[in-house]
């Protein structure tokens, strides 16, 4: 057990008399069995872990707190893995008593302390099943949770103290009040230009994502020196002072992840903190990584120089993304400190400035209290992982902007162009005649509408709101399918008429509304049709490459993904600009996942935090047209900071609704994930005003996702409020190993990581290159948006269906082709229609090829783009189907004459020999143990046809998955010769037998050869599944061949390879 230090802070607890006992909610205890053992849980910081039975070994795992929920009912947890006593999953026949994630409005661990004679029964408040031992006071005895013959508790007062519910240590990374100083407020992404010439020459003016040129703009990106510790004790303390000698330092890229580059350890867990959870502060977990690598410390330093004609203007220090805390130091002098890994952060570095050269000094933390709200499910890696620059504004600045419009009639053929910006004098003087205009531009280049407004003068330090807006008749609307964009220019002007800056932003004119009971874009309900995305490169981790960027958004596009939740954080800015131009829905999600403490959304100390991180997405993403959900963020509970949070988004922002899975009385709509269709199906129909989203479902790890095909044919067809979903997730997150290959890829675990969670990284509908996928080829099929139906398609009647919101089917090339036993015997082309979205059209296929009885026939139809677009090329197939014209006939096995004879041997074993053949039965077993075809063996060491029940996937590994050796018992076993012996029937009826570690499975079946005398064997297999066999997840037979046959080629469906 290890060493406790007290601590004098302040928590609340309460003493409540039961039936004249008192329980104390200062003390811990020990809940000890009739028979003396403990209740344990195993120092375990897994959820769903069974409570044990132990013998009293001074472990944590023993120690309990109970704390009043109200008059007569109490959690029971341990405060030091912040786990509950739970029934999470506690149903009969998996009764046992569970742990789970500490939260006080959590039904599940409401228990109620009924005093008996010699001690308490502990009893749920809602089932009223009491805790109790079923299976014998042993030492690892399972505890239950059941209705009947309660075990009666003692519970006994240690001396061992209560740890504090908030421990924060002397620094800002340990601290959840802290974490920003020195720190600008957010914004909208905009770079500075010093004239309109210059921005509109600029490939940043086309295309935002790419990096501007501008004279007002400094890239800190590219090698930085760099020194690394595993713990912060042994970090350089002076290493920001200009006269220390970084020289013998290596270098680091930046952006980049350090563990990338071999410094310490990539961790992949899921739920489990990669530290002792224990907030505010980060200690280490025996048998962590972090035992080794405490919380290593990355030490940066770069010089720069600032431009002559930067000097009397205010200078910007920006980061847009770093794991977890930075302290920032310029010329030696302390600038701020800053937490929120994907959340922009900004200084104003202009008082810290020096002619000539500058030396900046960035102290990363891998892990800070932030790091409590970023427990996503993925690679845990660290350091400056986003674009660093400068840049520089005049005096009188336009600090932040926001873009909006309001539609003036139902048709949105009249529409209000609206501007808010927000002007700062950062002089120290009062601020000068100054201009504010903006300027509207087309998708053409013309000026749709100009605005300006002078400005009053301001004084120091003060900042003014300026409203401006304009009408504009007949607005492009912007669409995920068709993303006409705008561009604003937004400039100052001198009172001599000169600019003073300028910047642009595309803008797109579109209008979401929820309403009967369904999301519209553009007066159109809209389906979405999604997947979750995290940021990670196989090779350079989170510090993903704009080729990749732009990779992933073709691929979705080029594969019918209309939608994006940017799971569960930011993505990098430079994505939004993508997202705008090339058409995709974004649900933007906030970096808040306190998955491993969900009782943090309760914590009012940690509002502030919560909070910061949505409010820093909303000022940087509100202008962007793809953003049309914002998210509070993932797993994090259901407390209160939650509703914090939500009042803060409609405060920034009244058009977007919003989403949180965690707790839907804090959205916009309701949201689950991964429920099973049927559970879909009963969620959707639930008496509810508001739409239903599966913000995970299709869990793609592995040989997935199944039901793909079951999930949207009731979300298009037959659902009341669905509108979507996003499937679990776009990309495996495999990544290098320093020092390996580029085209080796390793997942959790592979680095002697701790905690890890193995290959459950690896859910992506492409591989860690981006590499296609069936997934993802199923994907497509199943998001597709035209739809070809029909019932009789002998006849070559066809009803063609555009399921696009905003697309004419005159975009597509119609083309079809008839196969025969897979090979192509005619093709054709539709004439060009001309069909609107949501409007059906019945058309003939004019095939000609005449139907052979003994042939399989199959008509094939394909859309294709019928001209290029952003994303893809002329000829881009976007959708198909197939139509059965004949089906395969059942081989009709020929009928042989009297002097092919079949010679039958039945005196030890049977066997049945024929011209250039002989088959036998071990009649005992009753089973095939010889094939000779023309003197060669075809079964390998007699392991002919036997029964095989074991499957496993993936998406099974949490459920059993091991592999239970069959006992195999004959039934029966009989033959039958034929009269003219050219055929003989063999029977065998079996029995299996599965001892599980839980019971016993049967499984009865049955085997009929058909053995004719030309060497052809039928072969009919029946299986009987039985009621109580979950873990067979599939029923069949097995032979095995020689080893050199090992090459198979079959006729079959599909052209992609199979998984």
């Amino acid at each position: 057990m290890m060493k406790r230090i007290k601590l004098s802070i302040a928590f609340l607890w309460c003493i409540i008399a039961v039936y004249g006992q008192e329980i104390r909610g200062d003390v811990l205890y020990k809940i000890i069995s009739p028979s003396g053992l403990l209740l344990d849980n195993k120092e375990s910081l897994e959820n769903d872990v069974q409570v044990v039975l132990s013998a009293d070994n001074g472990s944590e795992g023993q120690l309990w707190r109970i704390v009043a929920f109200d008059e007569n009912c109490f959690l029971i947890y341990s405060p030091f893995c912040n786990k509950s006593l739970d029934i999470y999953n506690s149903i009969p026949g998996n009764n046992f008593l569970k742990l789970w994630d500490f939260n006080r409005k959590n039904s599940n661990q409401h228990w109620q302390m009924a005093a008996t004679e010699g001690g308490f029964y502990i009893r749920h408040s809602t089932t009223q099943r009491c805790v109790t031992v079923c299976e014998g006071e042993n030492e690892d005895s399972p505890v239950s949770v059941v209705s009947n013959n309660p075990t009666i508790w003692k519970l006994e007062v240690t001396n061992v103290e209560v740890p504090p519910e908030n421990l924060r240590g002397e620094s800002e990374w340990e601290n959840e009040r802290i974490f920003a100083v020195n720190k600008e407020k957010g914004h909208v992404t905009y770079i500075p230009f010093s004239s309109i010439e210059s921005l509109k020459g600029d490939k940043s003016f086309d295309f935002p994502w790419e990096t501007p040129s501008s004279d007002l703009y400094q890239s800190l990106n590219g090698m930085w020196k760099f020194y690394w510790v595993k713990e912060p004790s042994e970090r350089p303390l002076e290493f920001y002072k200009v006269d220390y000698d970084v020289s013998h330092w290596n270098e680091l890229p930046v952006p980049s992840n350090w563990e990338m580059y071999g410094y310490g350890t990539p961790i992949y867990t899921n739920v489990n903190y990669p530290f002792r959870n224990l907030p505010s502060v980060i200690r280490p977990q025996k048998g962590f990584t972090n035992e080794v690598e405490v919380n290593p410390v990355g030490s940066y330093r770069r010089n720069f120089v600032v431009p002559v004609d930067w000097k009397d203007k205010e200078i910007f220090l920006h980061f847009d993304g770093a794991y977890s805390g930075i302290y920032i130091w310029v010329n030696g002098e302390k600038v701020g400190y800053s937490q929120g890994a994907n959340n922009d952060a900004e200084f104003n570095i202009t008082p810290y400035i020096r002619t000539g050269e500058n030396v900046l000094a960035v102290e990363v933390y891998r892990w800070t209290d932030g790091s409590y709200l970023e427990d996503q499910d993925m690679f845990r890696l660290s350091g400056i992982h986003r674009d660093v620059y400068l840049y520089a504004t005049p005096r009188l600045h336009v600090r932040d902007y926001h873009l909006s419009c309001r539609f003036l009639n139902e048709e949105l053929t009249s529409s209000e162009f609206q501007m808010k910006a927000m002007i700062r004098n950062y002089d120290r003087r009062k601020s000068g005649k100054q201009i504010l205009e903006i300027q509207l531009l087309d998708k053409f280049g013309n000026v749709t509408t100009c605005m300006s407004q002078e400005l009053k003068p301001l004084k120091p330090g003060e900042e003014v709101v300026i409203d401006l807006n304009s009408s504009v008749a007949n607005p492009l609307l912007w669409s995920a399918e068709k993303p006409d964009l705008y561009t604003a220019i937004i400039a100052l002007r001198n009172k001599d008429g000169r600019v003073t800056e300028a910047m642009s932003t595309k803008f797109g004119f579109r209008k979401v509304e929820v309403r009967n009971k369904r999301v519209y874009i553009n007066n159109k309900q809209v389906f979405f049709k999604g997947v979750n995305r995290h940021d990670i490169h196989p090779q350079y981790g989170k510090a993903v490459p704009l080729e990749t960027m732009l990779l992933d958004i073709v691929l979705m596009k080029r594969h019918n993904i209309n939608t994006v939740r940017t799971s569960h954080y930011p993505n990098s800015s430079k994505m939004y600009a993508m997202y705008d131009y090339y058409g995709l829905y974004v649900m933007d999600e906030a970096d808040m996942e306190n998955h491993g403490n969900q009782g943090l959304s309760e914590n009012k100390d940690w509002e502030p935090a919560f909070v910061d991180r949505l409010e820093r997405l909303i000022q940087r993403d509100r202008n962007h047209p793809s953003v049309i959900f914002w998210s509070l963020g993932n797993e994090g509970g259901s407390g209160e900071n939650f509703y914090a949070m939500y009042q803060k988004a409609k405060e920034l922002d009244t058009t977007r609704p919003v989403h949180y899975e965690g707790n839907n009385t804090y959205a916009d709509i309701d949201s689950h994930m991964y429920p099973d269709v049927e559970k879909m199906k009963a969620h959707d129909r639930n008496k509810s005003d508001r739409p239903y989203f599966l913000c995970e479902y299709a869990h793609a790890m592995g040989n997935a996702p199944g039901n793909l095909i079951e999930y949207w044919d009731y979300i298009e067809n037959h659902s009341e409020r669905m509108i979507g979903g996003c499937i679990w997730d776009w990309v495996d997150q495999g990544i290098n190993k320093y020092g390996y290959p580029s085209d080796h890829y390793f997942y959790g675990g592979d680095f002697g990581d701790k905690p890890n969670d193995a290959d459950f990284s690896c859910n992506g509908l492409v591989t860690p290159d981006r590499g296609i996928t069936p997934k993802l080829l199923e994907t497509k099929k199943v998001y597709q948006y035209i739809h070809f139906i029909s019932d009789n398609p002998e006849t070559g009647e066809i009803r063609i269906s555009n399921g696009y919101d905003f697309t004419n089917l005159n975009e597509f090339d119609i083309t079809w082709e008839v196969l025969r036993e897979g090979q192509v015997v005619e093709v054709g082309e539709i004439a060009s229609m001309d069909l609107l979205p949501d409007e059906t059209i019945q058309i003939r296929i004019p095939f000609k090829t005449q139907i052979d009885a003994r042939y399989e026939y199959f008509l094939n139809i394909y859309a294709e783009r019928s001209k290029a677009t952003l994303w893809s090329e002329k000829g881009e197939r976007v959708a198909s189907e197939q139509f059965v014209l004949n089906v395969c006939p059942n081989e009709q096995l020929p009928l042989f004459s009297n002097t092919s004879e079949l010679a039958v041997s039945s005196e030890r074993d049977l066997s049945i020999k024929g011209q250039n053949f002989q088959v036998t039965f071990d009649m005992k077993q009753g089973s095939l143990i010889s094939w000779l075809y023309q003197d060669r063996e075809l079964i390998d060491k007699g392991q002919g046809l036997t029964f095989n029940w074991y499957r496993s996937v993936s998406n099974d590994k949490f459920t059993d998955q091991n592999y239970y050796e069959p006992d195999h018992k004959l039934l029966s076993f009989s033959f039958d010769v034929d009269k003219k012996r050219n055929c003989v029937l063999v029977h065998s009826r079996h029995e299996i037998l599965l001892h599980t570690t839980k019971k016993e499975i049967s499984v009865p079946y049955q085997i009929d050869y058909t053995i004719y005398a030309d060497g052809k064997i039928g072969v009919q297999a029946t299986f009987i599944k039985p009621k109580d066999g979950e873990i067979i997840r599939r029923l069949g037979l097995q032979m095995v061949l020689p080893e050199d046959m090992e090459y198979v080629q079959w006729y079959g469906r599909g052209l992609m390879k199979i998984i």
